[in-house]
């Protein structure tokens, strides 16, 4: 699985966020629930990019999270043996 930018998660947070300013828009004229199910998703999407570009973030500065663990329970089992 191949990790993607913080540009191109930037570029679909943006695209998302437009596309909800233009679902809130028509909603604030009447209900409709279409719009309103697609604005849910649209909030769930972009909640779960968020949290991506959080993780690659923390990728860029700290490595992969499964080395880091794995360094960590190495560590444990040192400081335990000594």
């Amino acid at each position: 699985m191949s990790m993607r930018t913080l540009e191109e998660i930037k570029q679909e947070i943006d695209r998302l966020s437009d596309r909800r300013a233009d679902v809130l828009h028509q909603l604030s004229e009447g209900h409709d629930a279409a719009l309103t199910a697609e604005h849910q998703q649209l909030e769930e999407q972009i909640s779960e990019l968020w949290d991506e570009q959080r993780q690659v973030r923390a990728t860029i500065r700290f490595g992969d999270r499964d080395l880091i663990i794995q360094r960590a329970r190495h560590e444990e089992r040192l400081s335990r043996a000594a």
